[in-house]
């Protein structure tokens, strides 16, 4: 059954609805023109307030044509104000949208309950078609795309401007092969004349610019992440050519350096990010890329300069609104809030970045800046690093000890020993609670079951973690007193590492371990290599070469494929006057291409160190004594 039709109401309500509405239009206008420092909050919550009372008044009497072109009008302006009062478009607001339609419909004589929204907008477009109507349902239109937009449902905003470009003109908005459907369908919209009698506070010629920017943005960002970096590149350089403020012309450009990085032209993403920041100095993000760039171009001096302004600007703390962006209630940023770009342009704790200036410069053998970088970050950890250390997978950041081990090494490094093993005791204390007295594991990574046995593996894993660090830190203590001619106290601190080991009970399957393998056993493995080697040296230094000789054939049986044992193993046996044998080993080390020692699977950082302490330093001289031995002075 139809609907009642709305009698219209009294000539002079409407016109106070009129002016009222004016009134507030131009309260508006006059506000953008105010200075500098933009709009205030408290203004657009106000005018907000205003437009929604106003229309609550005319929604109070039922649907009448002669006053719906106004009601749709405030509707507009009423909800221009919502979207530009929040952070980011509020989807519940669409419920205003349907009831505007609804009275349109009950106006004319229809019904529409029980559609859905893209329905109700498919039956009010081919259905009603009073003149005076569609100006107004079409400035509606576009502010339903903008919702739509922001909830990234490309499809049902494309659906609704094929309907309003068919009111228009049914052959006009086909777009030709290779062109995006959106985009053709967006341009060929036919903007609706505003009027004098329906003052609007951001014109609709303005909202279809913003819209056409953020469906090439919003595409651009799904190609992207879907691995589509040519038709990526193209929609975000027709983003960047359209209208939005600065700050989201800087994220564009960001964007597009991401792209170009991931096509393999570090150059053009150096070039994008350089108009990133031309265009918004404050767009950290940007800078944070540079430094990405700049490390896999392997040019770490430019990395460092970068990481460095990205540091100090961090430390200033720019407020975040202080980009320069026209005073738009709808704005491209309020619909383009996709996890892909939140990703691309999340902000740096300066936490992250001093601890990636400290590992870039450990990496680089800048030994003293490194000491530095990482002191300044234990002393942001003492003052409550928690705060600012991001729970994601983005953060560069590791586990808090093995920056502790690499804050050690580095100190080692320096010459710094006492304080490196101060750092090591403090890793040794915090995780001696952490682990049980017997662990035992399996080699390879495995699929858990259910999830209680995923669980249980979890904690396995967690408590090999903090078994591995505290190895790690008995070992670092045992280079440092090494290294302070501490020869007893070295060889109890490489002893109470391989002590520790023998916590861990590892099974496997019986194949080579390649593959699949768990780091964290291949971790424990090198601790041990290098802790039998270190005992070695140590003994060799007492004059118990006996004991020495032990804990290199030790070594070489954990290890056969990493020879860095395979030197001491020569000079303690030749210590011994095993010569012959020793001459045999020595034959055998010396077909060893160069180069080949210490190959294998990177290690962690902080046991670069103890790499280089166990490096042989001697090989010429016994190379001298074991040919003289041979006879072979002539070079056979």
């Amino acid at each position: 059954m139809k609907r009642r039709r709305g009698s219209p109401p009294e000539p002079g309500c409407l016109r106070a609805w009129a002016a009222e509405s004016r009134v507030l239009a131009d309260r508006w206008r006059a506000a953008r023109c105010s200075g500098p420092g933009g709009v205030a909050e408290r203004e657009v919550r106000q005018l907000r307030g205003a437009f929604g009372e106003l229309l609550r008044q005319m929604r109070g009497l039922p649907p009448a044509l002669p006053a719906l072109p106004l009601e749709l009008t405030v509707l507009y302006n009423s909800l221009l104000f919502t979207m530009g009062a929040s952070d980011s478009a509020i989807k519940e607001e669409t419920e205003g949208i349907c009831q505007g339609l609804l009275r349109v419909l009950e106006a004319c004589g229809a019904c529409g309950q029980d559609l859905s929204t893209e329905e109700l907008w498919q039956k009010v477009l081919q259905e009603v078609t009073v003149e005076d109507l569609q100006g107004p349902l079409h400035r509606l239109g576009a502010l339903q795309a903008a919702w739509w937009l922001a909830d990234s449902r490309l499809g049902s905003t494309a659906g609704l401007f094929r309907l309003l470009s068919n009111a228009e003109d049914s052959g006009r908005a086909r777009c030709s092969e290779g062109e995006n459907e959106l985009l053709s369908l967006l341009k060929a919209w036919q903007v609706p004349a505003e009027e004098a009698s329906l003052p609007l506070v951001q014109s609709a010629k303005d909202l279809k610019e913003i819209l056409c920017t953020a469906a090439a943005f919003l595409q651009g960002l799904q190609e992207l992440e879907a691995g589509n970096f040519s038709t990526a590149l193209s929609l975000l350089q027709e983003a960047a050519e359209g209208f939005c403020s600065k700050r989201v012309l800087s994220q564009i450009y960001t964007c597009l350096s991401c792209c170009a990085q991931r096509m393999g032209k570090p150059q053009t993403a150096l070039q994008h990010l350089k108009r990133a920041l031309q265009v918004d100095f404050q767009c950290l993000p940007a800078l944070s890329h540079v430094a990405a760039v700049y490390h896999e171009l392997g040019e770490t001096e430019a990395e460092l300069q970068a990481l460095t302004l990205l540091y100090e600007a961090l430390e200033k703390n720019p407020p975040a609104d202080a980009s320069s962006s026209p005073h738009f209630l709808i704005r491209t940023e309020l619909l383009v809030h996709t996890p892909i770009l939140a990703s691309l342009l999340r902000y740096r704790q300066p936490s992250e970045v001093k601890y990636l200036l400290a590992q870039r410069c450990l990496q680089d053998g800048r030994v003293a800046d490194a000491v530095e970088h990482y002191l300044d970050f234990l002393a942001l950890l003492q003052e409550g690093l928690q705060q600012q250390v991001p729970l994601d997978g983005d953060s560069p950041l590791p586990r808090i000890p093995e920056v502790f081990l690499e804050a050690a090494s580095a100190l080692e490094q320096a010459g710094r020993h006492r304080d490196a093993i101060m750092l090591c005791e403090e890793v040794i204390s915090r995780t001696t609670d952490l682990i049980p007295r017997m662990l035992r594991v399996e080699e390879r990574l495995q699929q858990p079951e259910c999830p209680l046995a995923g669980a249980g593996l979890s904690q396995q894993r967690e408590s090999l973690r903090c078994l591995t660090w505290r190895a790690a830190g008995y070992l670092h203590q045992g280079w440092a007193w090494a290294t302070l001619g501490e020869s007893k106290e070295a060889i109890t601190q490489f002893s109470r590492c391989l002590e520790d080991l023998l916590r861990v009970q590892i099974y496997g399957t019986g194949v080579e371990p390649t593959e699949n393998l768990l780091p964290e056993v291949e971790v424990l493995q090198k601790i041990r290599f290098l802790s039998l080697i270190g005992r070695g040296t140590q003994f060799l230094e007492l004059g118990k070469h006996k004991e020495a000789l032990l804990d290199f054939q030790h070594s070489l049986q954990i290890s056969p494929d990493d020879p860095a044992a395979a030197p001491y193993l020569v000079q303690a046996l030749w210590k011994l006057d095993h010569k012959q044998e020793a001459a045999a080993q020595w034959q055998k080390f010396s077909r060893t291409r160069p180069g080949e020692e210490g190959q294998g699977r990177a290690v962690p950082l902080y046991l670069a160190s103890c790499l280089q302490w166990a490096a042989f330093l001697g090989r010429e001289t016994l190379d001298g004594s074991i040919r003289d031995y041979l006879g072979t002075t002539t070079g056979d």
